[in-house]
């Protein structure tokens, strides 16, 4: 600060001698010898006066040193101070902080252990839940085990008669293989098979089994339908030895070739005999139907012998399978409906006729009805008419309105329709 003043007051001294050689200079060039004295003057001045502020800037440094170094040390010590006041704060914050550390940690110790008993609590309570049901669903387990262990136990003495009869059946299979390796017994079953279908299937006044034809021959079934198709009739055949020897994987291809050569020519034969014994014209239809009671065998021809399908199409014999035998009779017995409806033909018109009859009088009856009702229906609304105007007299009695009341004729009501004006003189 005085290094300040000092520099601002040499500068003044400057100003005012630079002024007043200015104005030297300016009061004329005739006085050149004052001029020149002043210029020496000027710049002895000058040169005295760089001699003190050098000397001046010497002391002002010196003394700018001293200061400097008195006020680094009050500024030391104001900093020591300033530090130890900061230390002591700050370890007084500390012990604060330690303090109110404590007290959270302390209360939170605290909640923590209460929220702690709780969920120990409500553990505790789950748990006992928990092993209620657990112990109930244990229960219960235990109880469908022993009803599954019931069940599985009447399962096994089922199975076991199963068992037994599975046994028994073995034996049967047994028996009726021993029955099918003999022709005549291979017939029987074969008969058998096709009595059954044909009783399940056909009316007994359309069937005969053993008929007597004109030829002293007698198929096995005889149908009787209705003309234009005729009398049919059925003969079971069952060509199982070389079929057996066909599908068996033991025997060579040249006996194989031999048993498949010798089943076709089985099947021709059952074809010619059918066709020559029991197809006569003006006594049976045009074909007869060969029952094969074994499916396998019927697939067979079918699958790998088109050669005797075509046979027996030219032959007008039909080979049926028990499967396609049910088809075949039920077409049969579509076509002995069909015809026992043409023949009651003339009894259904009759009856249509009194249906007819019924239906008219029932119309007319039906009409005479809807009429009654459309005149009660009028009656109805004529009596709500009288019943509204009534109403509505009595509310303009009831208020003292005279003035709209007419004494000739009832009292006009607004939601009366026009129409209706022919009524309210009732």
């Amino acid at each position: 600060m005085l290094m300040y003043i000092l520099i601002g007051s040499n500068a003044g001294i400057l100003v005012v001698l630079l002024f007043l050689f200015i104005r030297q200079i300016l009061a004329g060039s005739s006085h050149e010898k004052t001029a020149q004295q002043l210029r020496e003057n000027l710049l002895e001045k000058l040169s005295h006066f760089r001699i003190e502020q050098t000397q001046q800037s010497a002391d002002l440094k010196e003394q700018l040193q001293q200061a400097f170094s008195h006020h680094r040390a009050r500024f030391d010590e104001r900093q020591l101070e300033t530090l130890k006041i900061l230390q002591d704060t700050l370890q007084k914050g500390v012990q604060e902080n330690r303090l109110q550390v404590k007290e959270a940690l302390t209360d939170y110790a605290k909640e923590l252990g209460r929220r702690v008993d709780q969920l120990t609590q409500t553990t505790e309570t789950k748990l006992k839940e928990i092993n209620q049901q657990v112990e109930k669903r244990l229960a219960e387990g235990f109880e469908k085990t022993t009803e599954t262990f019931s069940d599985v136990i009447k399962r096994l003495a089922l199975i076991d008669a199963a068992q037994k009869k599975i046994t028994e059946l073995s034996s049967s299979v047994v028996s009726l293989q021993e029955i099918l390796n003999d022709k005549r017994s291979r017939g029987t079953f074969g008969e058998v098979q096709l009595s059954a279908l044909i009783y399940n299937m056909i009316p007994e006044q359309h069937f005969s089994f053993q008929h007597l034809l004109s030829n002293h021959r007698r198929p096995d079934c005889m149908l009787f339908l209705p003309e234009p198709t005729g009398n049919i009739a059925i003969d079971a055949k069952f060509p199982l030895e070389n079929f057996r020897l066909l599908i068996d994987s033991s025997i060579s291809d040249h006996e194989r070739q031999q048993a498949e050569k010798q089943f076709k020519i089985d099947i021709r034969k059952h074809i010619q005999d059918i066709a020559e014994k029991y197809i006569i014209p003006g006594e049976t239809a045009e074909g007869a139907i060969m029952f094969i009671p074994a499916e396998a065998v019927f697939a067979e021809i079918h699958a790998r012998h088109s050669d005797l399908v075509e046979i027996a199409q030219n032959a007008n014999v039909w080979m049926v399978s028990p499967t396609t035998m049910m088809a075949v009779l039920t077409t049969i017995r579509a076509v002995l409906k069909d015809a026992a409806t043409r023949k009651q033909v003339h009894e259904i018109q009759k009856h249509l006729r009194l249906l007819a009859d019924d239906f008219e009088r029932f119309q007319m009856r039906m009409d005479n009805l809807a009429k009654r009702i459309a005149q009660a229906h009028s009656d109805v609304e004529q009596v709500h008419i009288s019943s509204r105007k009534i109403t509505q007299r009595f509310i303009h009695i009831d208020k003292a309105e005279f003035d709209s009341l007419k004494i000739d004729g009832p009292v006009l009501v607004a939601d009366i329709p026009p129409t209706e004006q022919s009524d309210r003189d009732q």
